[in-house]
């Protein structure tokens, strides 16, 4: 049987909910709104496998560009590179100063 390497690949703890975490996440998630400029950190919800970044930016802070539909688009540093990101509001958290 050939390994499988799929997006969700290596996320057997990465994407698991705690036990008290478990079930719907509420809807004040979904309807946040983001500015432009905003910095943003990228916390992956598994109950939403819509509009899921590549699990390897969970944990990664980005600068909101622009917005495309419901999604935003992020600029994430990984490394030397800058890397554009399409998430959907739900995986995403305001940063506080």
């Amino acid at each position: 049987m050939p390994t499988s390497h799929g997006p969700k690949c290596c996320t057997r703890y990465k994407l698991k909910k705690t036990v008290r975490e478990r079930g719907l996440s509420p809807i004040s998630r979904a309807i946040q709104d983001f500015a432009e400029g905003q910095m943003v950190h990228i916390d992956i919800d598994p109950s939403v496998q819509k509009g899921m970044p590549n699990p390897k930016f969970q944990g990664k802070t980005g600068k909101v560009v622009s917005q495309r539909g419901r999604a935003y688009i992020l600029h994430v540093r990984e490394g030397n590179a800058t890397k554009e990101v399409i998430s959907l509001p739900e995986h995403l958290k305001p940063q506080k100063y």
